[in-house]
């Protein structure tokens, strides 16, 4: 499928050539099993159905999430042959029937934590969890018919993942899952805000509702704790404690506003009573990063006794349970996890994107590598030693 230019978009469709309603064959990467690398297939991408949209992606980058579903670190959750890919940004190709909320050539971000509007959860202030669309990594096929869109060329089936599968030149997602945002907004760097920056600091602002002149711990200086960081900075914190055992971390988290580094691998004392003795008793607020339990509890331990408010954005997938005493509950601390940082997607995210686009975050500090989609195996590698914060990679 050749790719058509325009200086607006990057991107169009001449009305010769339209692909509405008709299978496109493009270019995906295909992952064929745990930890296998990932292979440039041409795959058939089927119409949109019923309230779906087929977009046209443009940019797509690399999170920790597809890390560990490309290694299968989870059995349960593992379906191969598959297109991961969950952060990105591109083009409406095409909308199924009933998709009324946008059109082709729309500029959009897809999400993996859909907002459907209609369900019990989506119609309440207090959740941005969706019933019908929420994040779901048991899910691998499409809801309409629990079927696939995507297929080799002799039509055998490849599975979708996190409602979105962005390693692909074309992909077809529920239209629950699928952000209209300005055509005005830089699409490379709105990529960012399908998942690491948006549940970051969204976490900051939407789960913690971090104030000014508080203080901050965040454990795990990633591109999701910087995100944290950064929401933290941008609220006017005036301490930020950055925990991570990489000390070149410490060099990026400056720029995102951390004012403090500890390193948990230095001998000492218990972290948390390292932060408490720097901060008179406590950080207001602390942010799990890392997805292991003995630093969700130092997490815990370092907030002040009687409002400390711990947020878990770090996946767990060990078996075991809160690694806290109920008890320890009534010295008045609190804690909760965040899915993608609170934000109702596509009732939110636009507004959240126009902020981006006046400064009030700076998503450049956040992409440290730009790659061609066809060095997304090296781009997996990035991530693995630790050397990107996100690697954008343009198709």
């Amino acid at each position: 499928m050749p790719n058509h230019q325009n200086s607006a978009n990057g991107w169009s469709k001449p009305s010769d050539q339209r692909t509405t309603g008709k299978v496109i064959t493009c270019k995906a990467a295909v992952v064929w099993g745990p930890g296998q690398p990932f292979v440039m297939e041409q795959v058939q991408v089927d119409p949109p159905q019923k309230l779906e949209v087929r977009i046209k992606i443009l940019f797509t980058s690399i999170c920790h999430t597809d890390l560990s579903a490309w290694q299968g670190e989870n059995e349960a959750q593992q379906a191969f042959p598959r297109i991961l890919g969950h952060e990105a940004s591109g083009i409406v190709e095409s909308v199924g029937e009933g998709v009324k909320d946008m059109k082709e050539g729309d500029h959009v971000v897809p999400i993996f934590n859909g907002e459907c509007g209609d369900c019990k959860c989506c119609k309440s202030e207090k959740t941005n969890i969706c019933h019908n669309f929420g994040v779901n990594p048991f899910k691998k096929v499409m809801n309409n018919d629990g079927k696939s869109r995507f297929s080799t060329k002799d039509g055998k089936p490849i599975y979708h993942f996190l409602n979105t599968s962005t390693f692909s030149e074309y992909t077809v997602l529920e239209s629950a899952c699928v952000v209209k945002i300005d055509p005005e907004a830089p699409l490379k760097k709105m990529t960012l805000l399908s998942c690491g920056v948006s549940t970051g600091v969204g976490a900051a602002w939407n789960t913690a509702n971090v104030q000014a002149a508080s203080t901050v711990a965040i454990f795990g200086l990633g591109a999701v704790g910087l995100a944290a960081a950064e929401g933290a900075r941008a609220r006017g914190a005036s301490r930020i404690i950055g925990v991570d055992i990489n000390p070149n971390k410490f060099i990026k988290g400056q720029a995102m506003g951390v004012t403090d580094f500890i390193n948990p691998s230095e001998p000492g004392k218990p972290l948390h009573e390292r932060i408490r003795e720097i901060t008179d008793g406590g950080v207001d607020y602390s942010f799990e990063c890392v997805g292991n339990l003995d630093v969700l509890r130092e997490a815990f331990l370092s907030t002040h006794e009687g409002w400390g408010f711990t947020v878990v954005l770090g996946i767990h997938p060990t078996p075991k349970m809160l690694p806290l005493h109920p008890m320890e509950l009534f010295h008045g601390r609190g804690i909760i996890g965040s899915v993608f940082g609170g934000f109702k997607g596509k009732s939110q995210l636009p507004h959240f994107a126009q902020e981006c686009m006046h400064g009030v975050v700076d998503l450049d500090k956040f992409i440290t590598h730009e790659l061609p989609f066809e060095k997304i195996n090296d781009a997996f590698q990035l991530l693995i030693e630790g050397k990107s914060l996100r690697c954008v990679l343009q198709l």
